[in-house]
């Protein structure tokens, strides 16, 4: 029998869920159940919420050195308990185990160890003439997290929020909640006051609207698809909530006419088959020179056939399944759809499980060529191993394909110019852009343009998404041959003309506008 879990990490300990649902983890390599956990309630969220307001005070007063100093034994606690995520990972997201250690887990420790760094260094006071202007916790934060980089993706938002002084309610996605159970246990041993992070566990329709929408919640950070960004944004605005959005991507990676095209190309399946193709930064979209496409398309399905598709846990496993029946379900029809539709050409790969696996959530790395840009395959996230190779012909044309959907979240540039390439990178509208293969720096911005989300993460950026600014208007010294603050002048009172200058003609007119 799969392990039964029936709490939530609650106020400091694990507090039995008020749910009378239960949901099962299923493995999606074996399609057999991992666990059942409980379908929390509205109640559970509202216990989670009010624990984490009544350690806000505290919390969000302790000291800086010493939020970092608690937030650094979690990084401990995260590299001792290295091999444990990534075997969870492993089983409930399907990803390979040397890439759930290398990556998933890797690039999540390196992430909190950088989160500590910047609050250390982070200014959270400045003096601006005569106002302090401090930035404070902006108060309870709900962050929901999705399945795909499930750990990394928690990591950027849970850090960031506890560094800036803000209590957080952790929701998991329903289809891989084990990481988190085992990240609240890492939480617990740092000796984090209790209340300061609470997890508690279920649907986004039913726990994810209860967080949004209670009132003790000041802020909510949602990684997730558009559709679940436009629902979060619209409960929030509601309640005129701050609202962090990191959303989907229709990525391109752009290859020049001069650049390396068997480097470029090899780069791009790589990027496009990690973690199955599920990953919002995937480069799902190749635009190469139309003379150059037959060439790019044998390189890309050459790449594909030497990854070997299987079980998670082998060590010889580079793609594992998709996620999950319905992930599978969804993916199949993309295929199905840009061979139905016209406008592309099938080229390698196609639905199926791939040869030898009768069992799991696998699908084939698929390759289409001869795109048209406004084709369904070309246009909406698909979220698996599938490469659409779209020719062009001069590079205003490759800059409209590259900017000519709804989203605007990542992209690359190669060409034999680092300096060309740059030029051309500043022509996407995306929130980031890799330069001839420059890596992810996590002290840099992250986040989309337009239905890609709204907000950045990471670095000091990511550490700003969760505190507020006040300015504190300092009385001015007597001796500072500047004007004494007094009382406050009305709205209504009438203001001078300015001179013919264009200058405030007193300093007391120049003080009332700006006041």
């Amino acid at each position: 029998m799969p392990p039964r879990y029936d709490d939530h990490w609650i106020g400091g300990r694990w507090t039995p869920s008020d749910a009378d649902r239960r949901l099962v983890v299923t493995d999606p390599s074996t399609e057999a159940p991992l666990a059942t956990v409980p379908a929390g309630t509205a109640r559970d969220a509202d216990s989670a919420v009010r624990a984490a307001a009544r350690a806000f005070p505290g919390w969000s007063a302790t000291p800086v050195r010493e939020r970092a100093f608690l937030l650094g034994r979690v990084v401990e606690g995260l590299e001792r308990n290295a091999e444990r995520f990534a075997r969870t990972i492993t089983a409930e997201v399907g990803a390979p185990s040397g890439i759930a250690l290398r990556t998933h887990v890797g690039l999540s420790v390196g992430m909190a160890a950088h989160c500590v760094e910047t609050v250390a260094a982070y200014g959270f006071e400045e003096r601006i003439g005569h106002s302090l202007v401090v930035r404070e916790a902006a108060g309870v934060a709900a962050c929901i997290t999705p399945w795909n980089v499930p750990l990394l993706l928690t990591v950027q938002k849970l850090l960031p929020a506890l560094a800036a002084g803000c209590p957080v309610v952790h929701k998991p996605s329903e289809l891989t909640p084990l990481h988190a159970r085992l990240l609240a246990e890492v939480f617990a041993e740092a000796d984090l006051p209790p209340g300061v992070v609470n997890m508690v566990v279920g649907t986004g329709d039913t726990l994810g609207t209860a967080l949004v929408t209670h009132p003790l919640v000041d802020i909510v950070s949602l990684t997730g698809s558009t559709r679940a960004g436009r629902q979060v944004a619209a409960l929030g605005a509601d309640r005129v909530k701050r609202v962090h959005l990191e959303l989907g991507g229709k990525n391109a990676s752009l290859v020049l006419d001069d650049a390396d095209l068997p480097t470029a190309v090899g780069a791009t399946v790589d990027q496009a088959l990690f973690n199955t193709g599920q990953a919002c930064l995937q480069w799902s979209r190749l635009l190469v020179p139309r003379d150059r496409q037959d060439e790019a398309v044998e390189l890309a399905g050459r790449i594909m056939d030497g990854y070997v598709t299987g079980d998670p846990r082998a060590p010889s496993t580079d793609l594992g399944p998709l996620v999950s029946a319905a992930a599978h379900a969804r993916v199949t029809d993309y295929i199905l759809r840009g061979v139905a539709e016209g406008g592309a050409r099938l080229v390698h790969g196609g639905t199926g499980r791939p040869t030898g696996l009768t069992n799991g959530y696998y699908i084939r790395p698929t390759v289409f060529a001869d795109v048209d840009p406004l084709t369904t395959i070309s246009q909406e996230e698909i979220f698996g191993p599938v490469l659409c190779v779209i020719p062009y012909d001069d590079e205003e044309q490759a800059v409209r394909i590259v900017n000519g959907t709804r989203y605007g979240l990542h992209g690359a540039v190669w060409s034999g110019d680092d300096g060309r390439a740059e030029r051309v990178a500043r022509r996407f509208r995306t929130g980031l852009v890799d330069v001839n293969g420059g890596s992810f720096n996590p002290a840099a911005p992250f986040g989309g343009f337009k239905q890609s989300g709204i907000g950045r993460e990471c670095g000091s950026a990511g550490l700003e998404a969760f505190l507020e600014t006040k300015s504190l208007q300092l009385p001015r010294p007597a001796d500072s041959g500047e004007p004494v603050a007094g009382p406050r002048l009305r709205a209504t009172a009438p203001v001078r003309p300015p001179t013919a200058t264009g200058a405030p003609a007193t300093a007391r007119t120049e003080e009332r506008n700006n006041g």
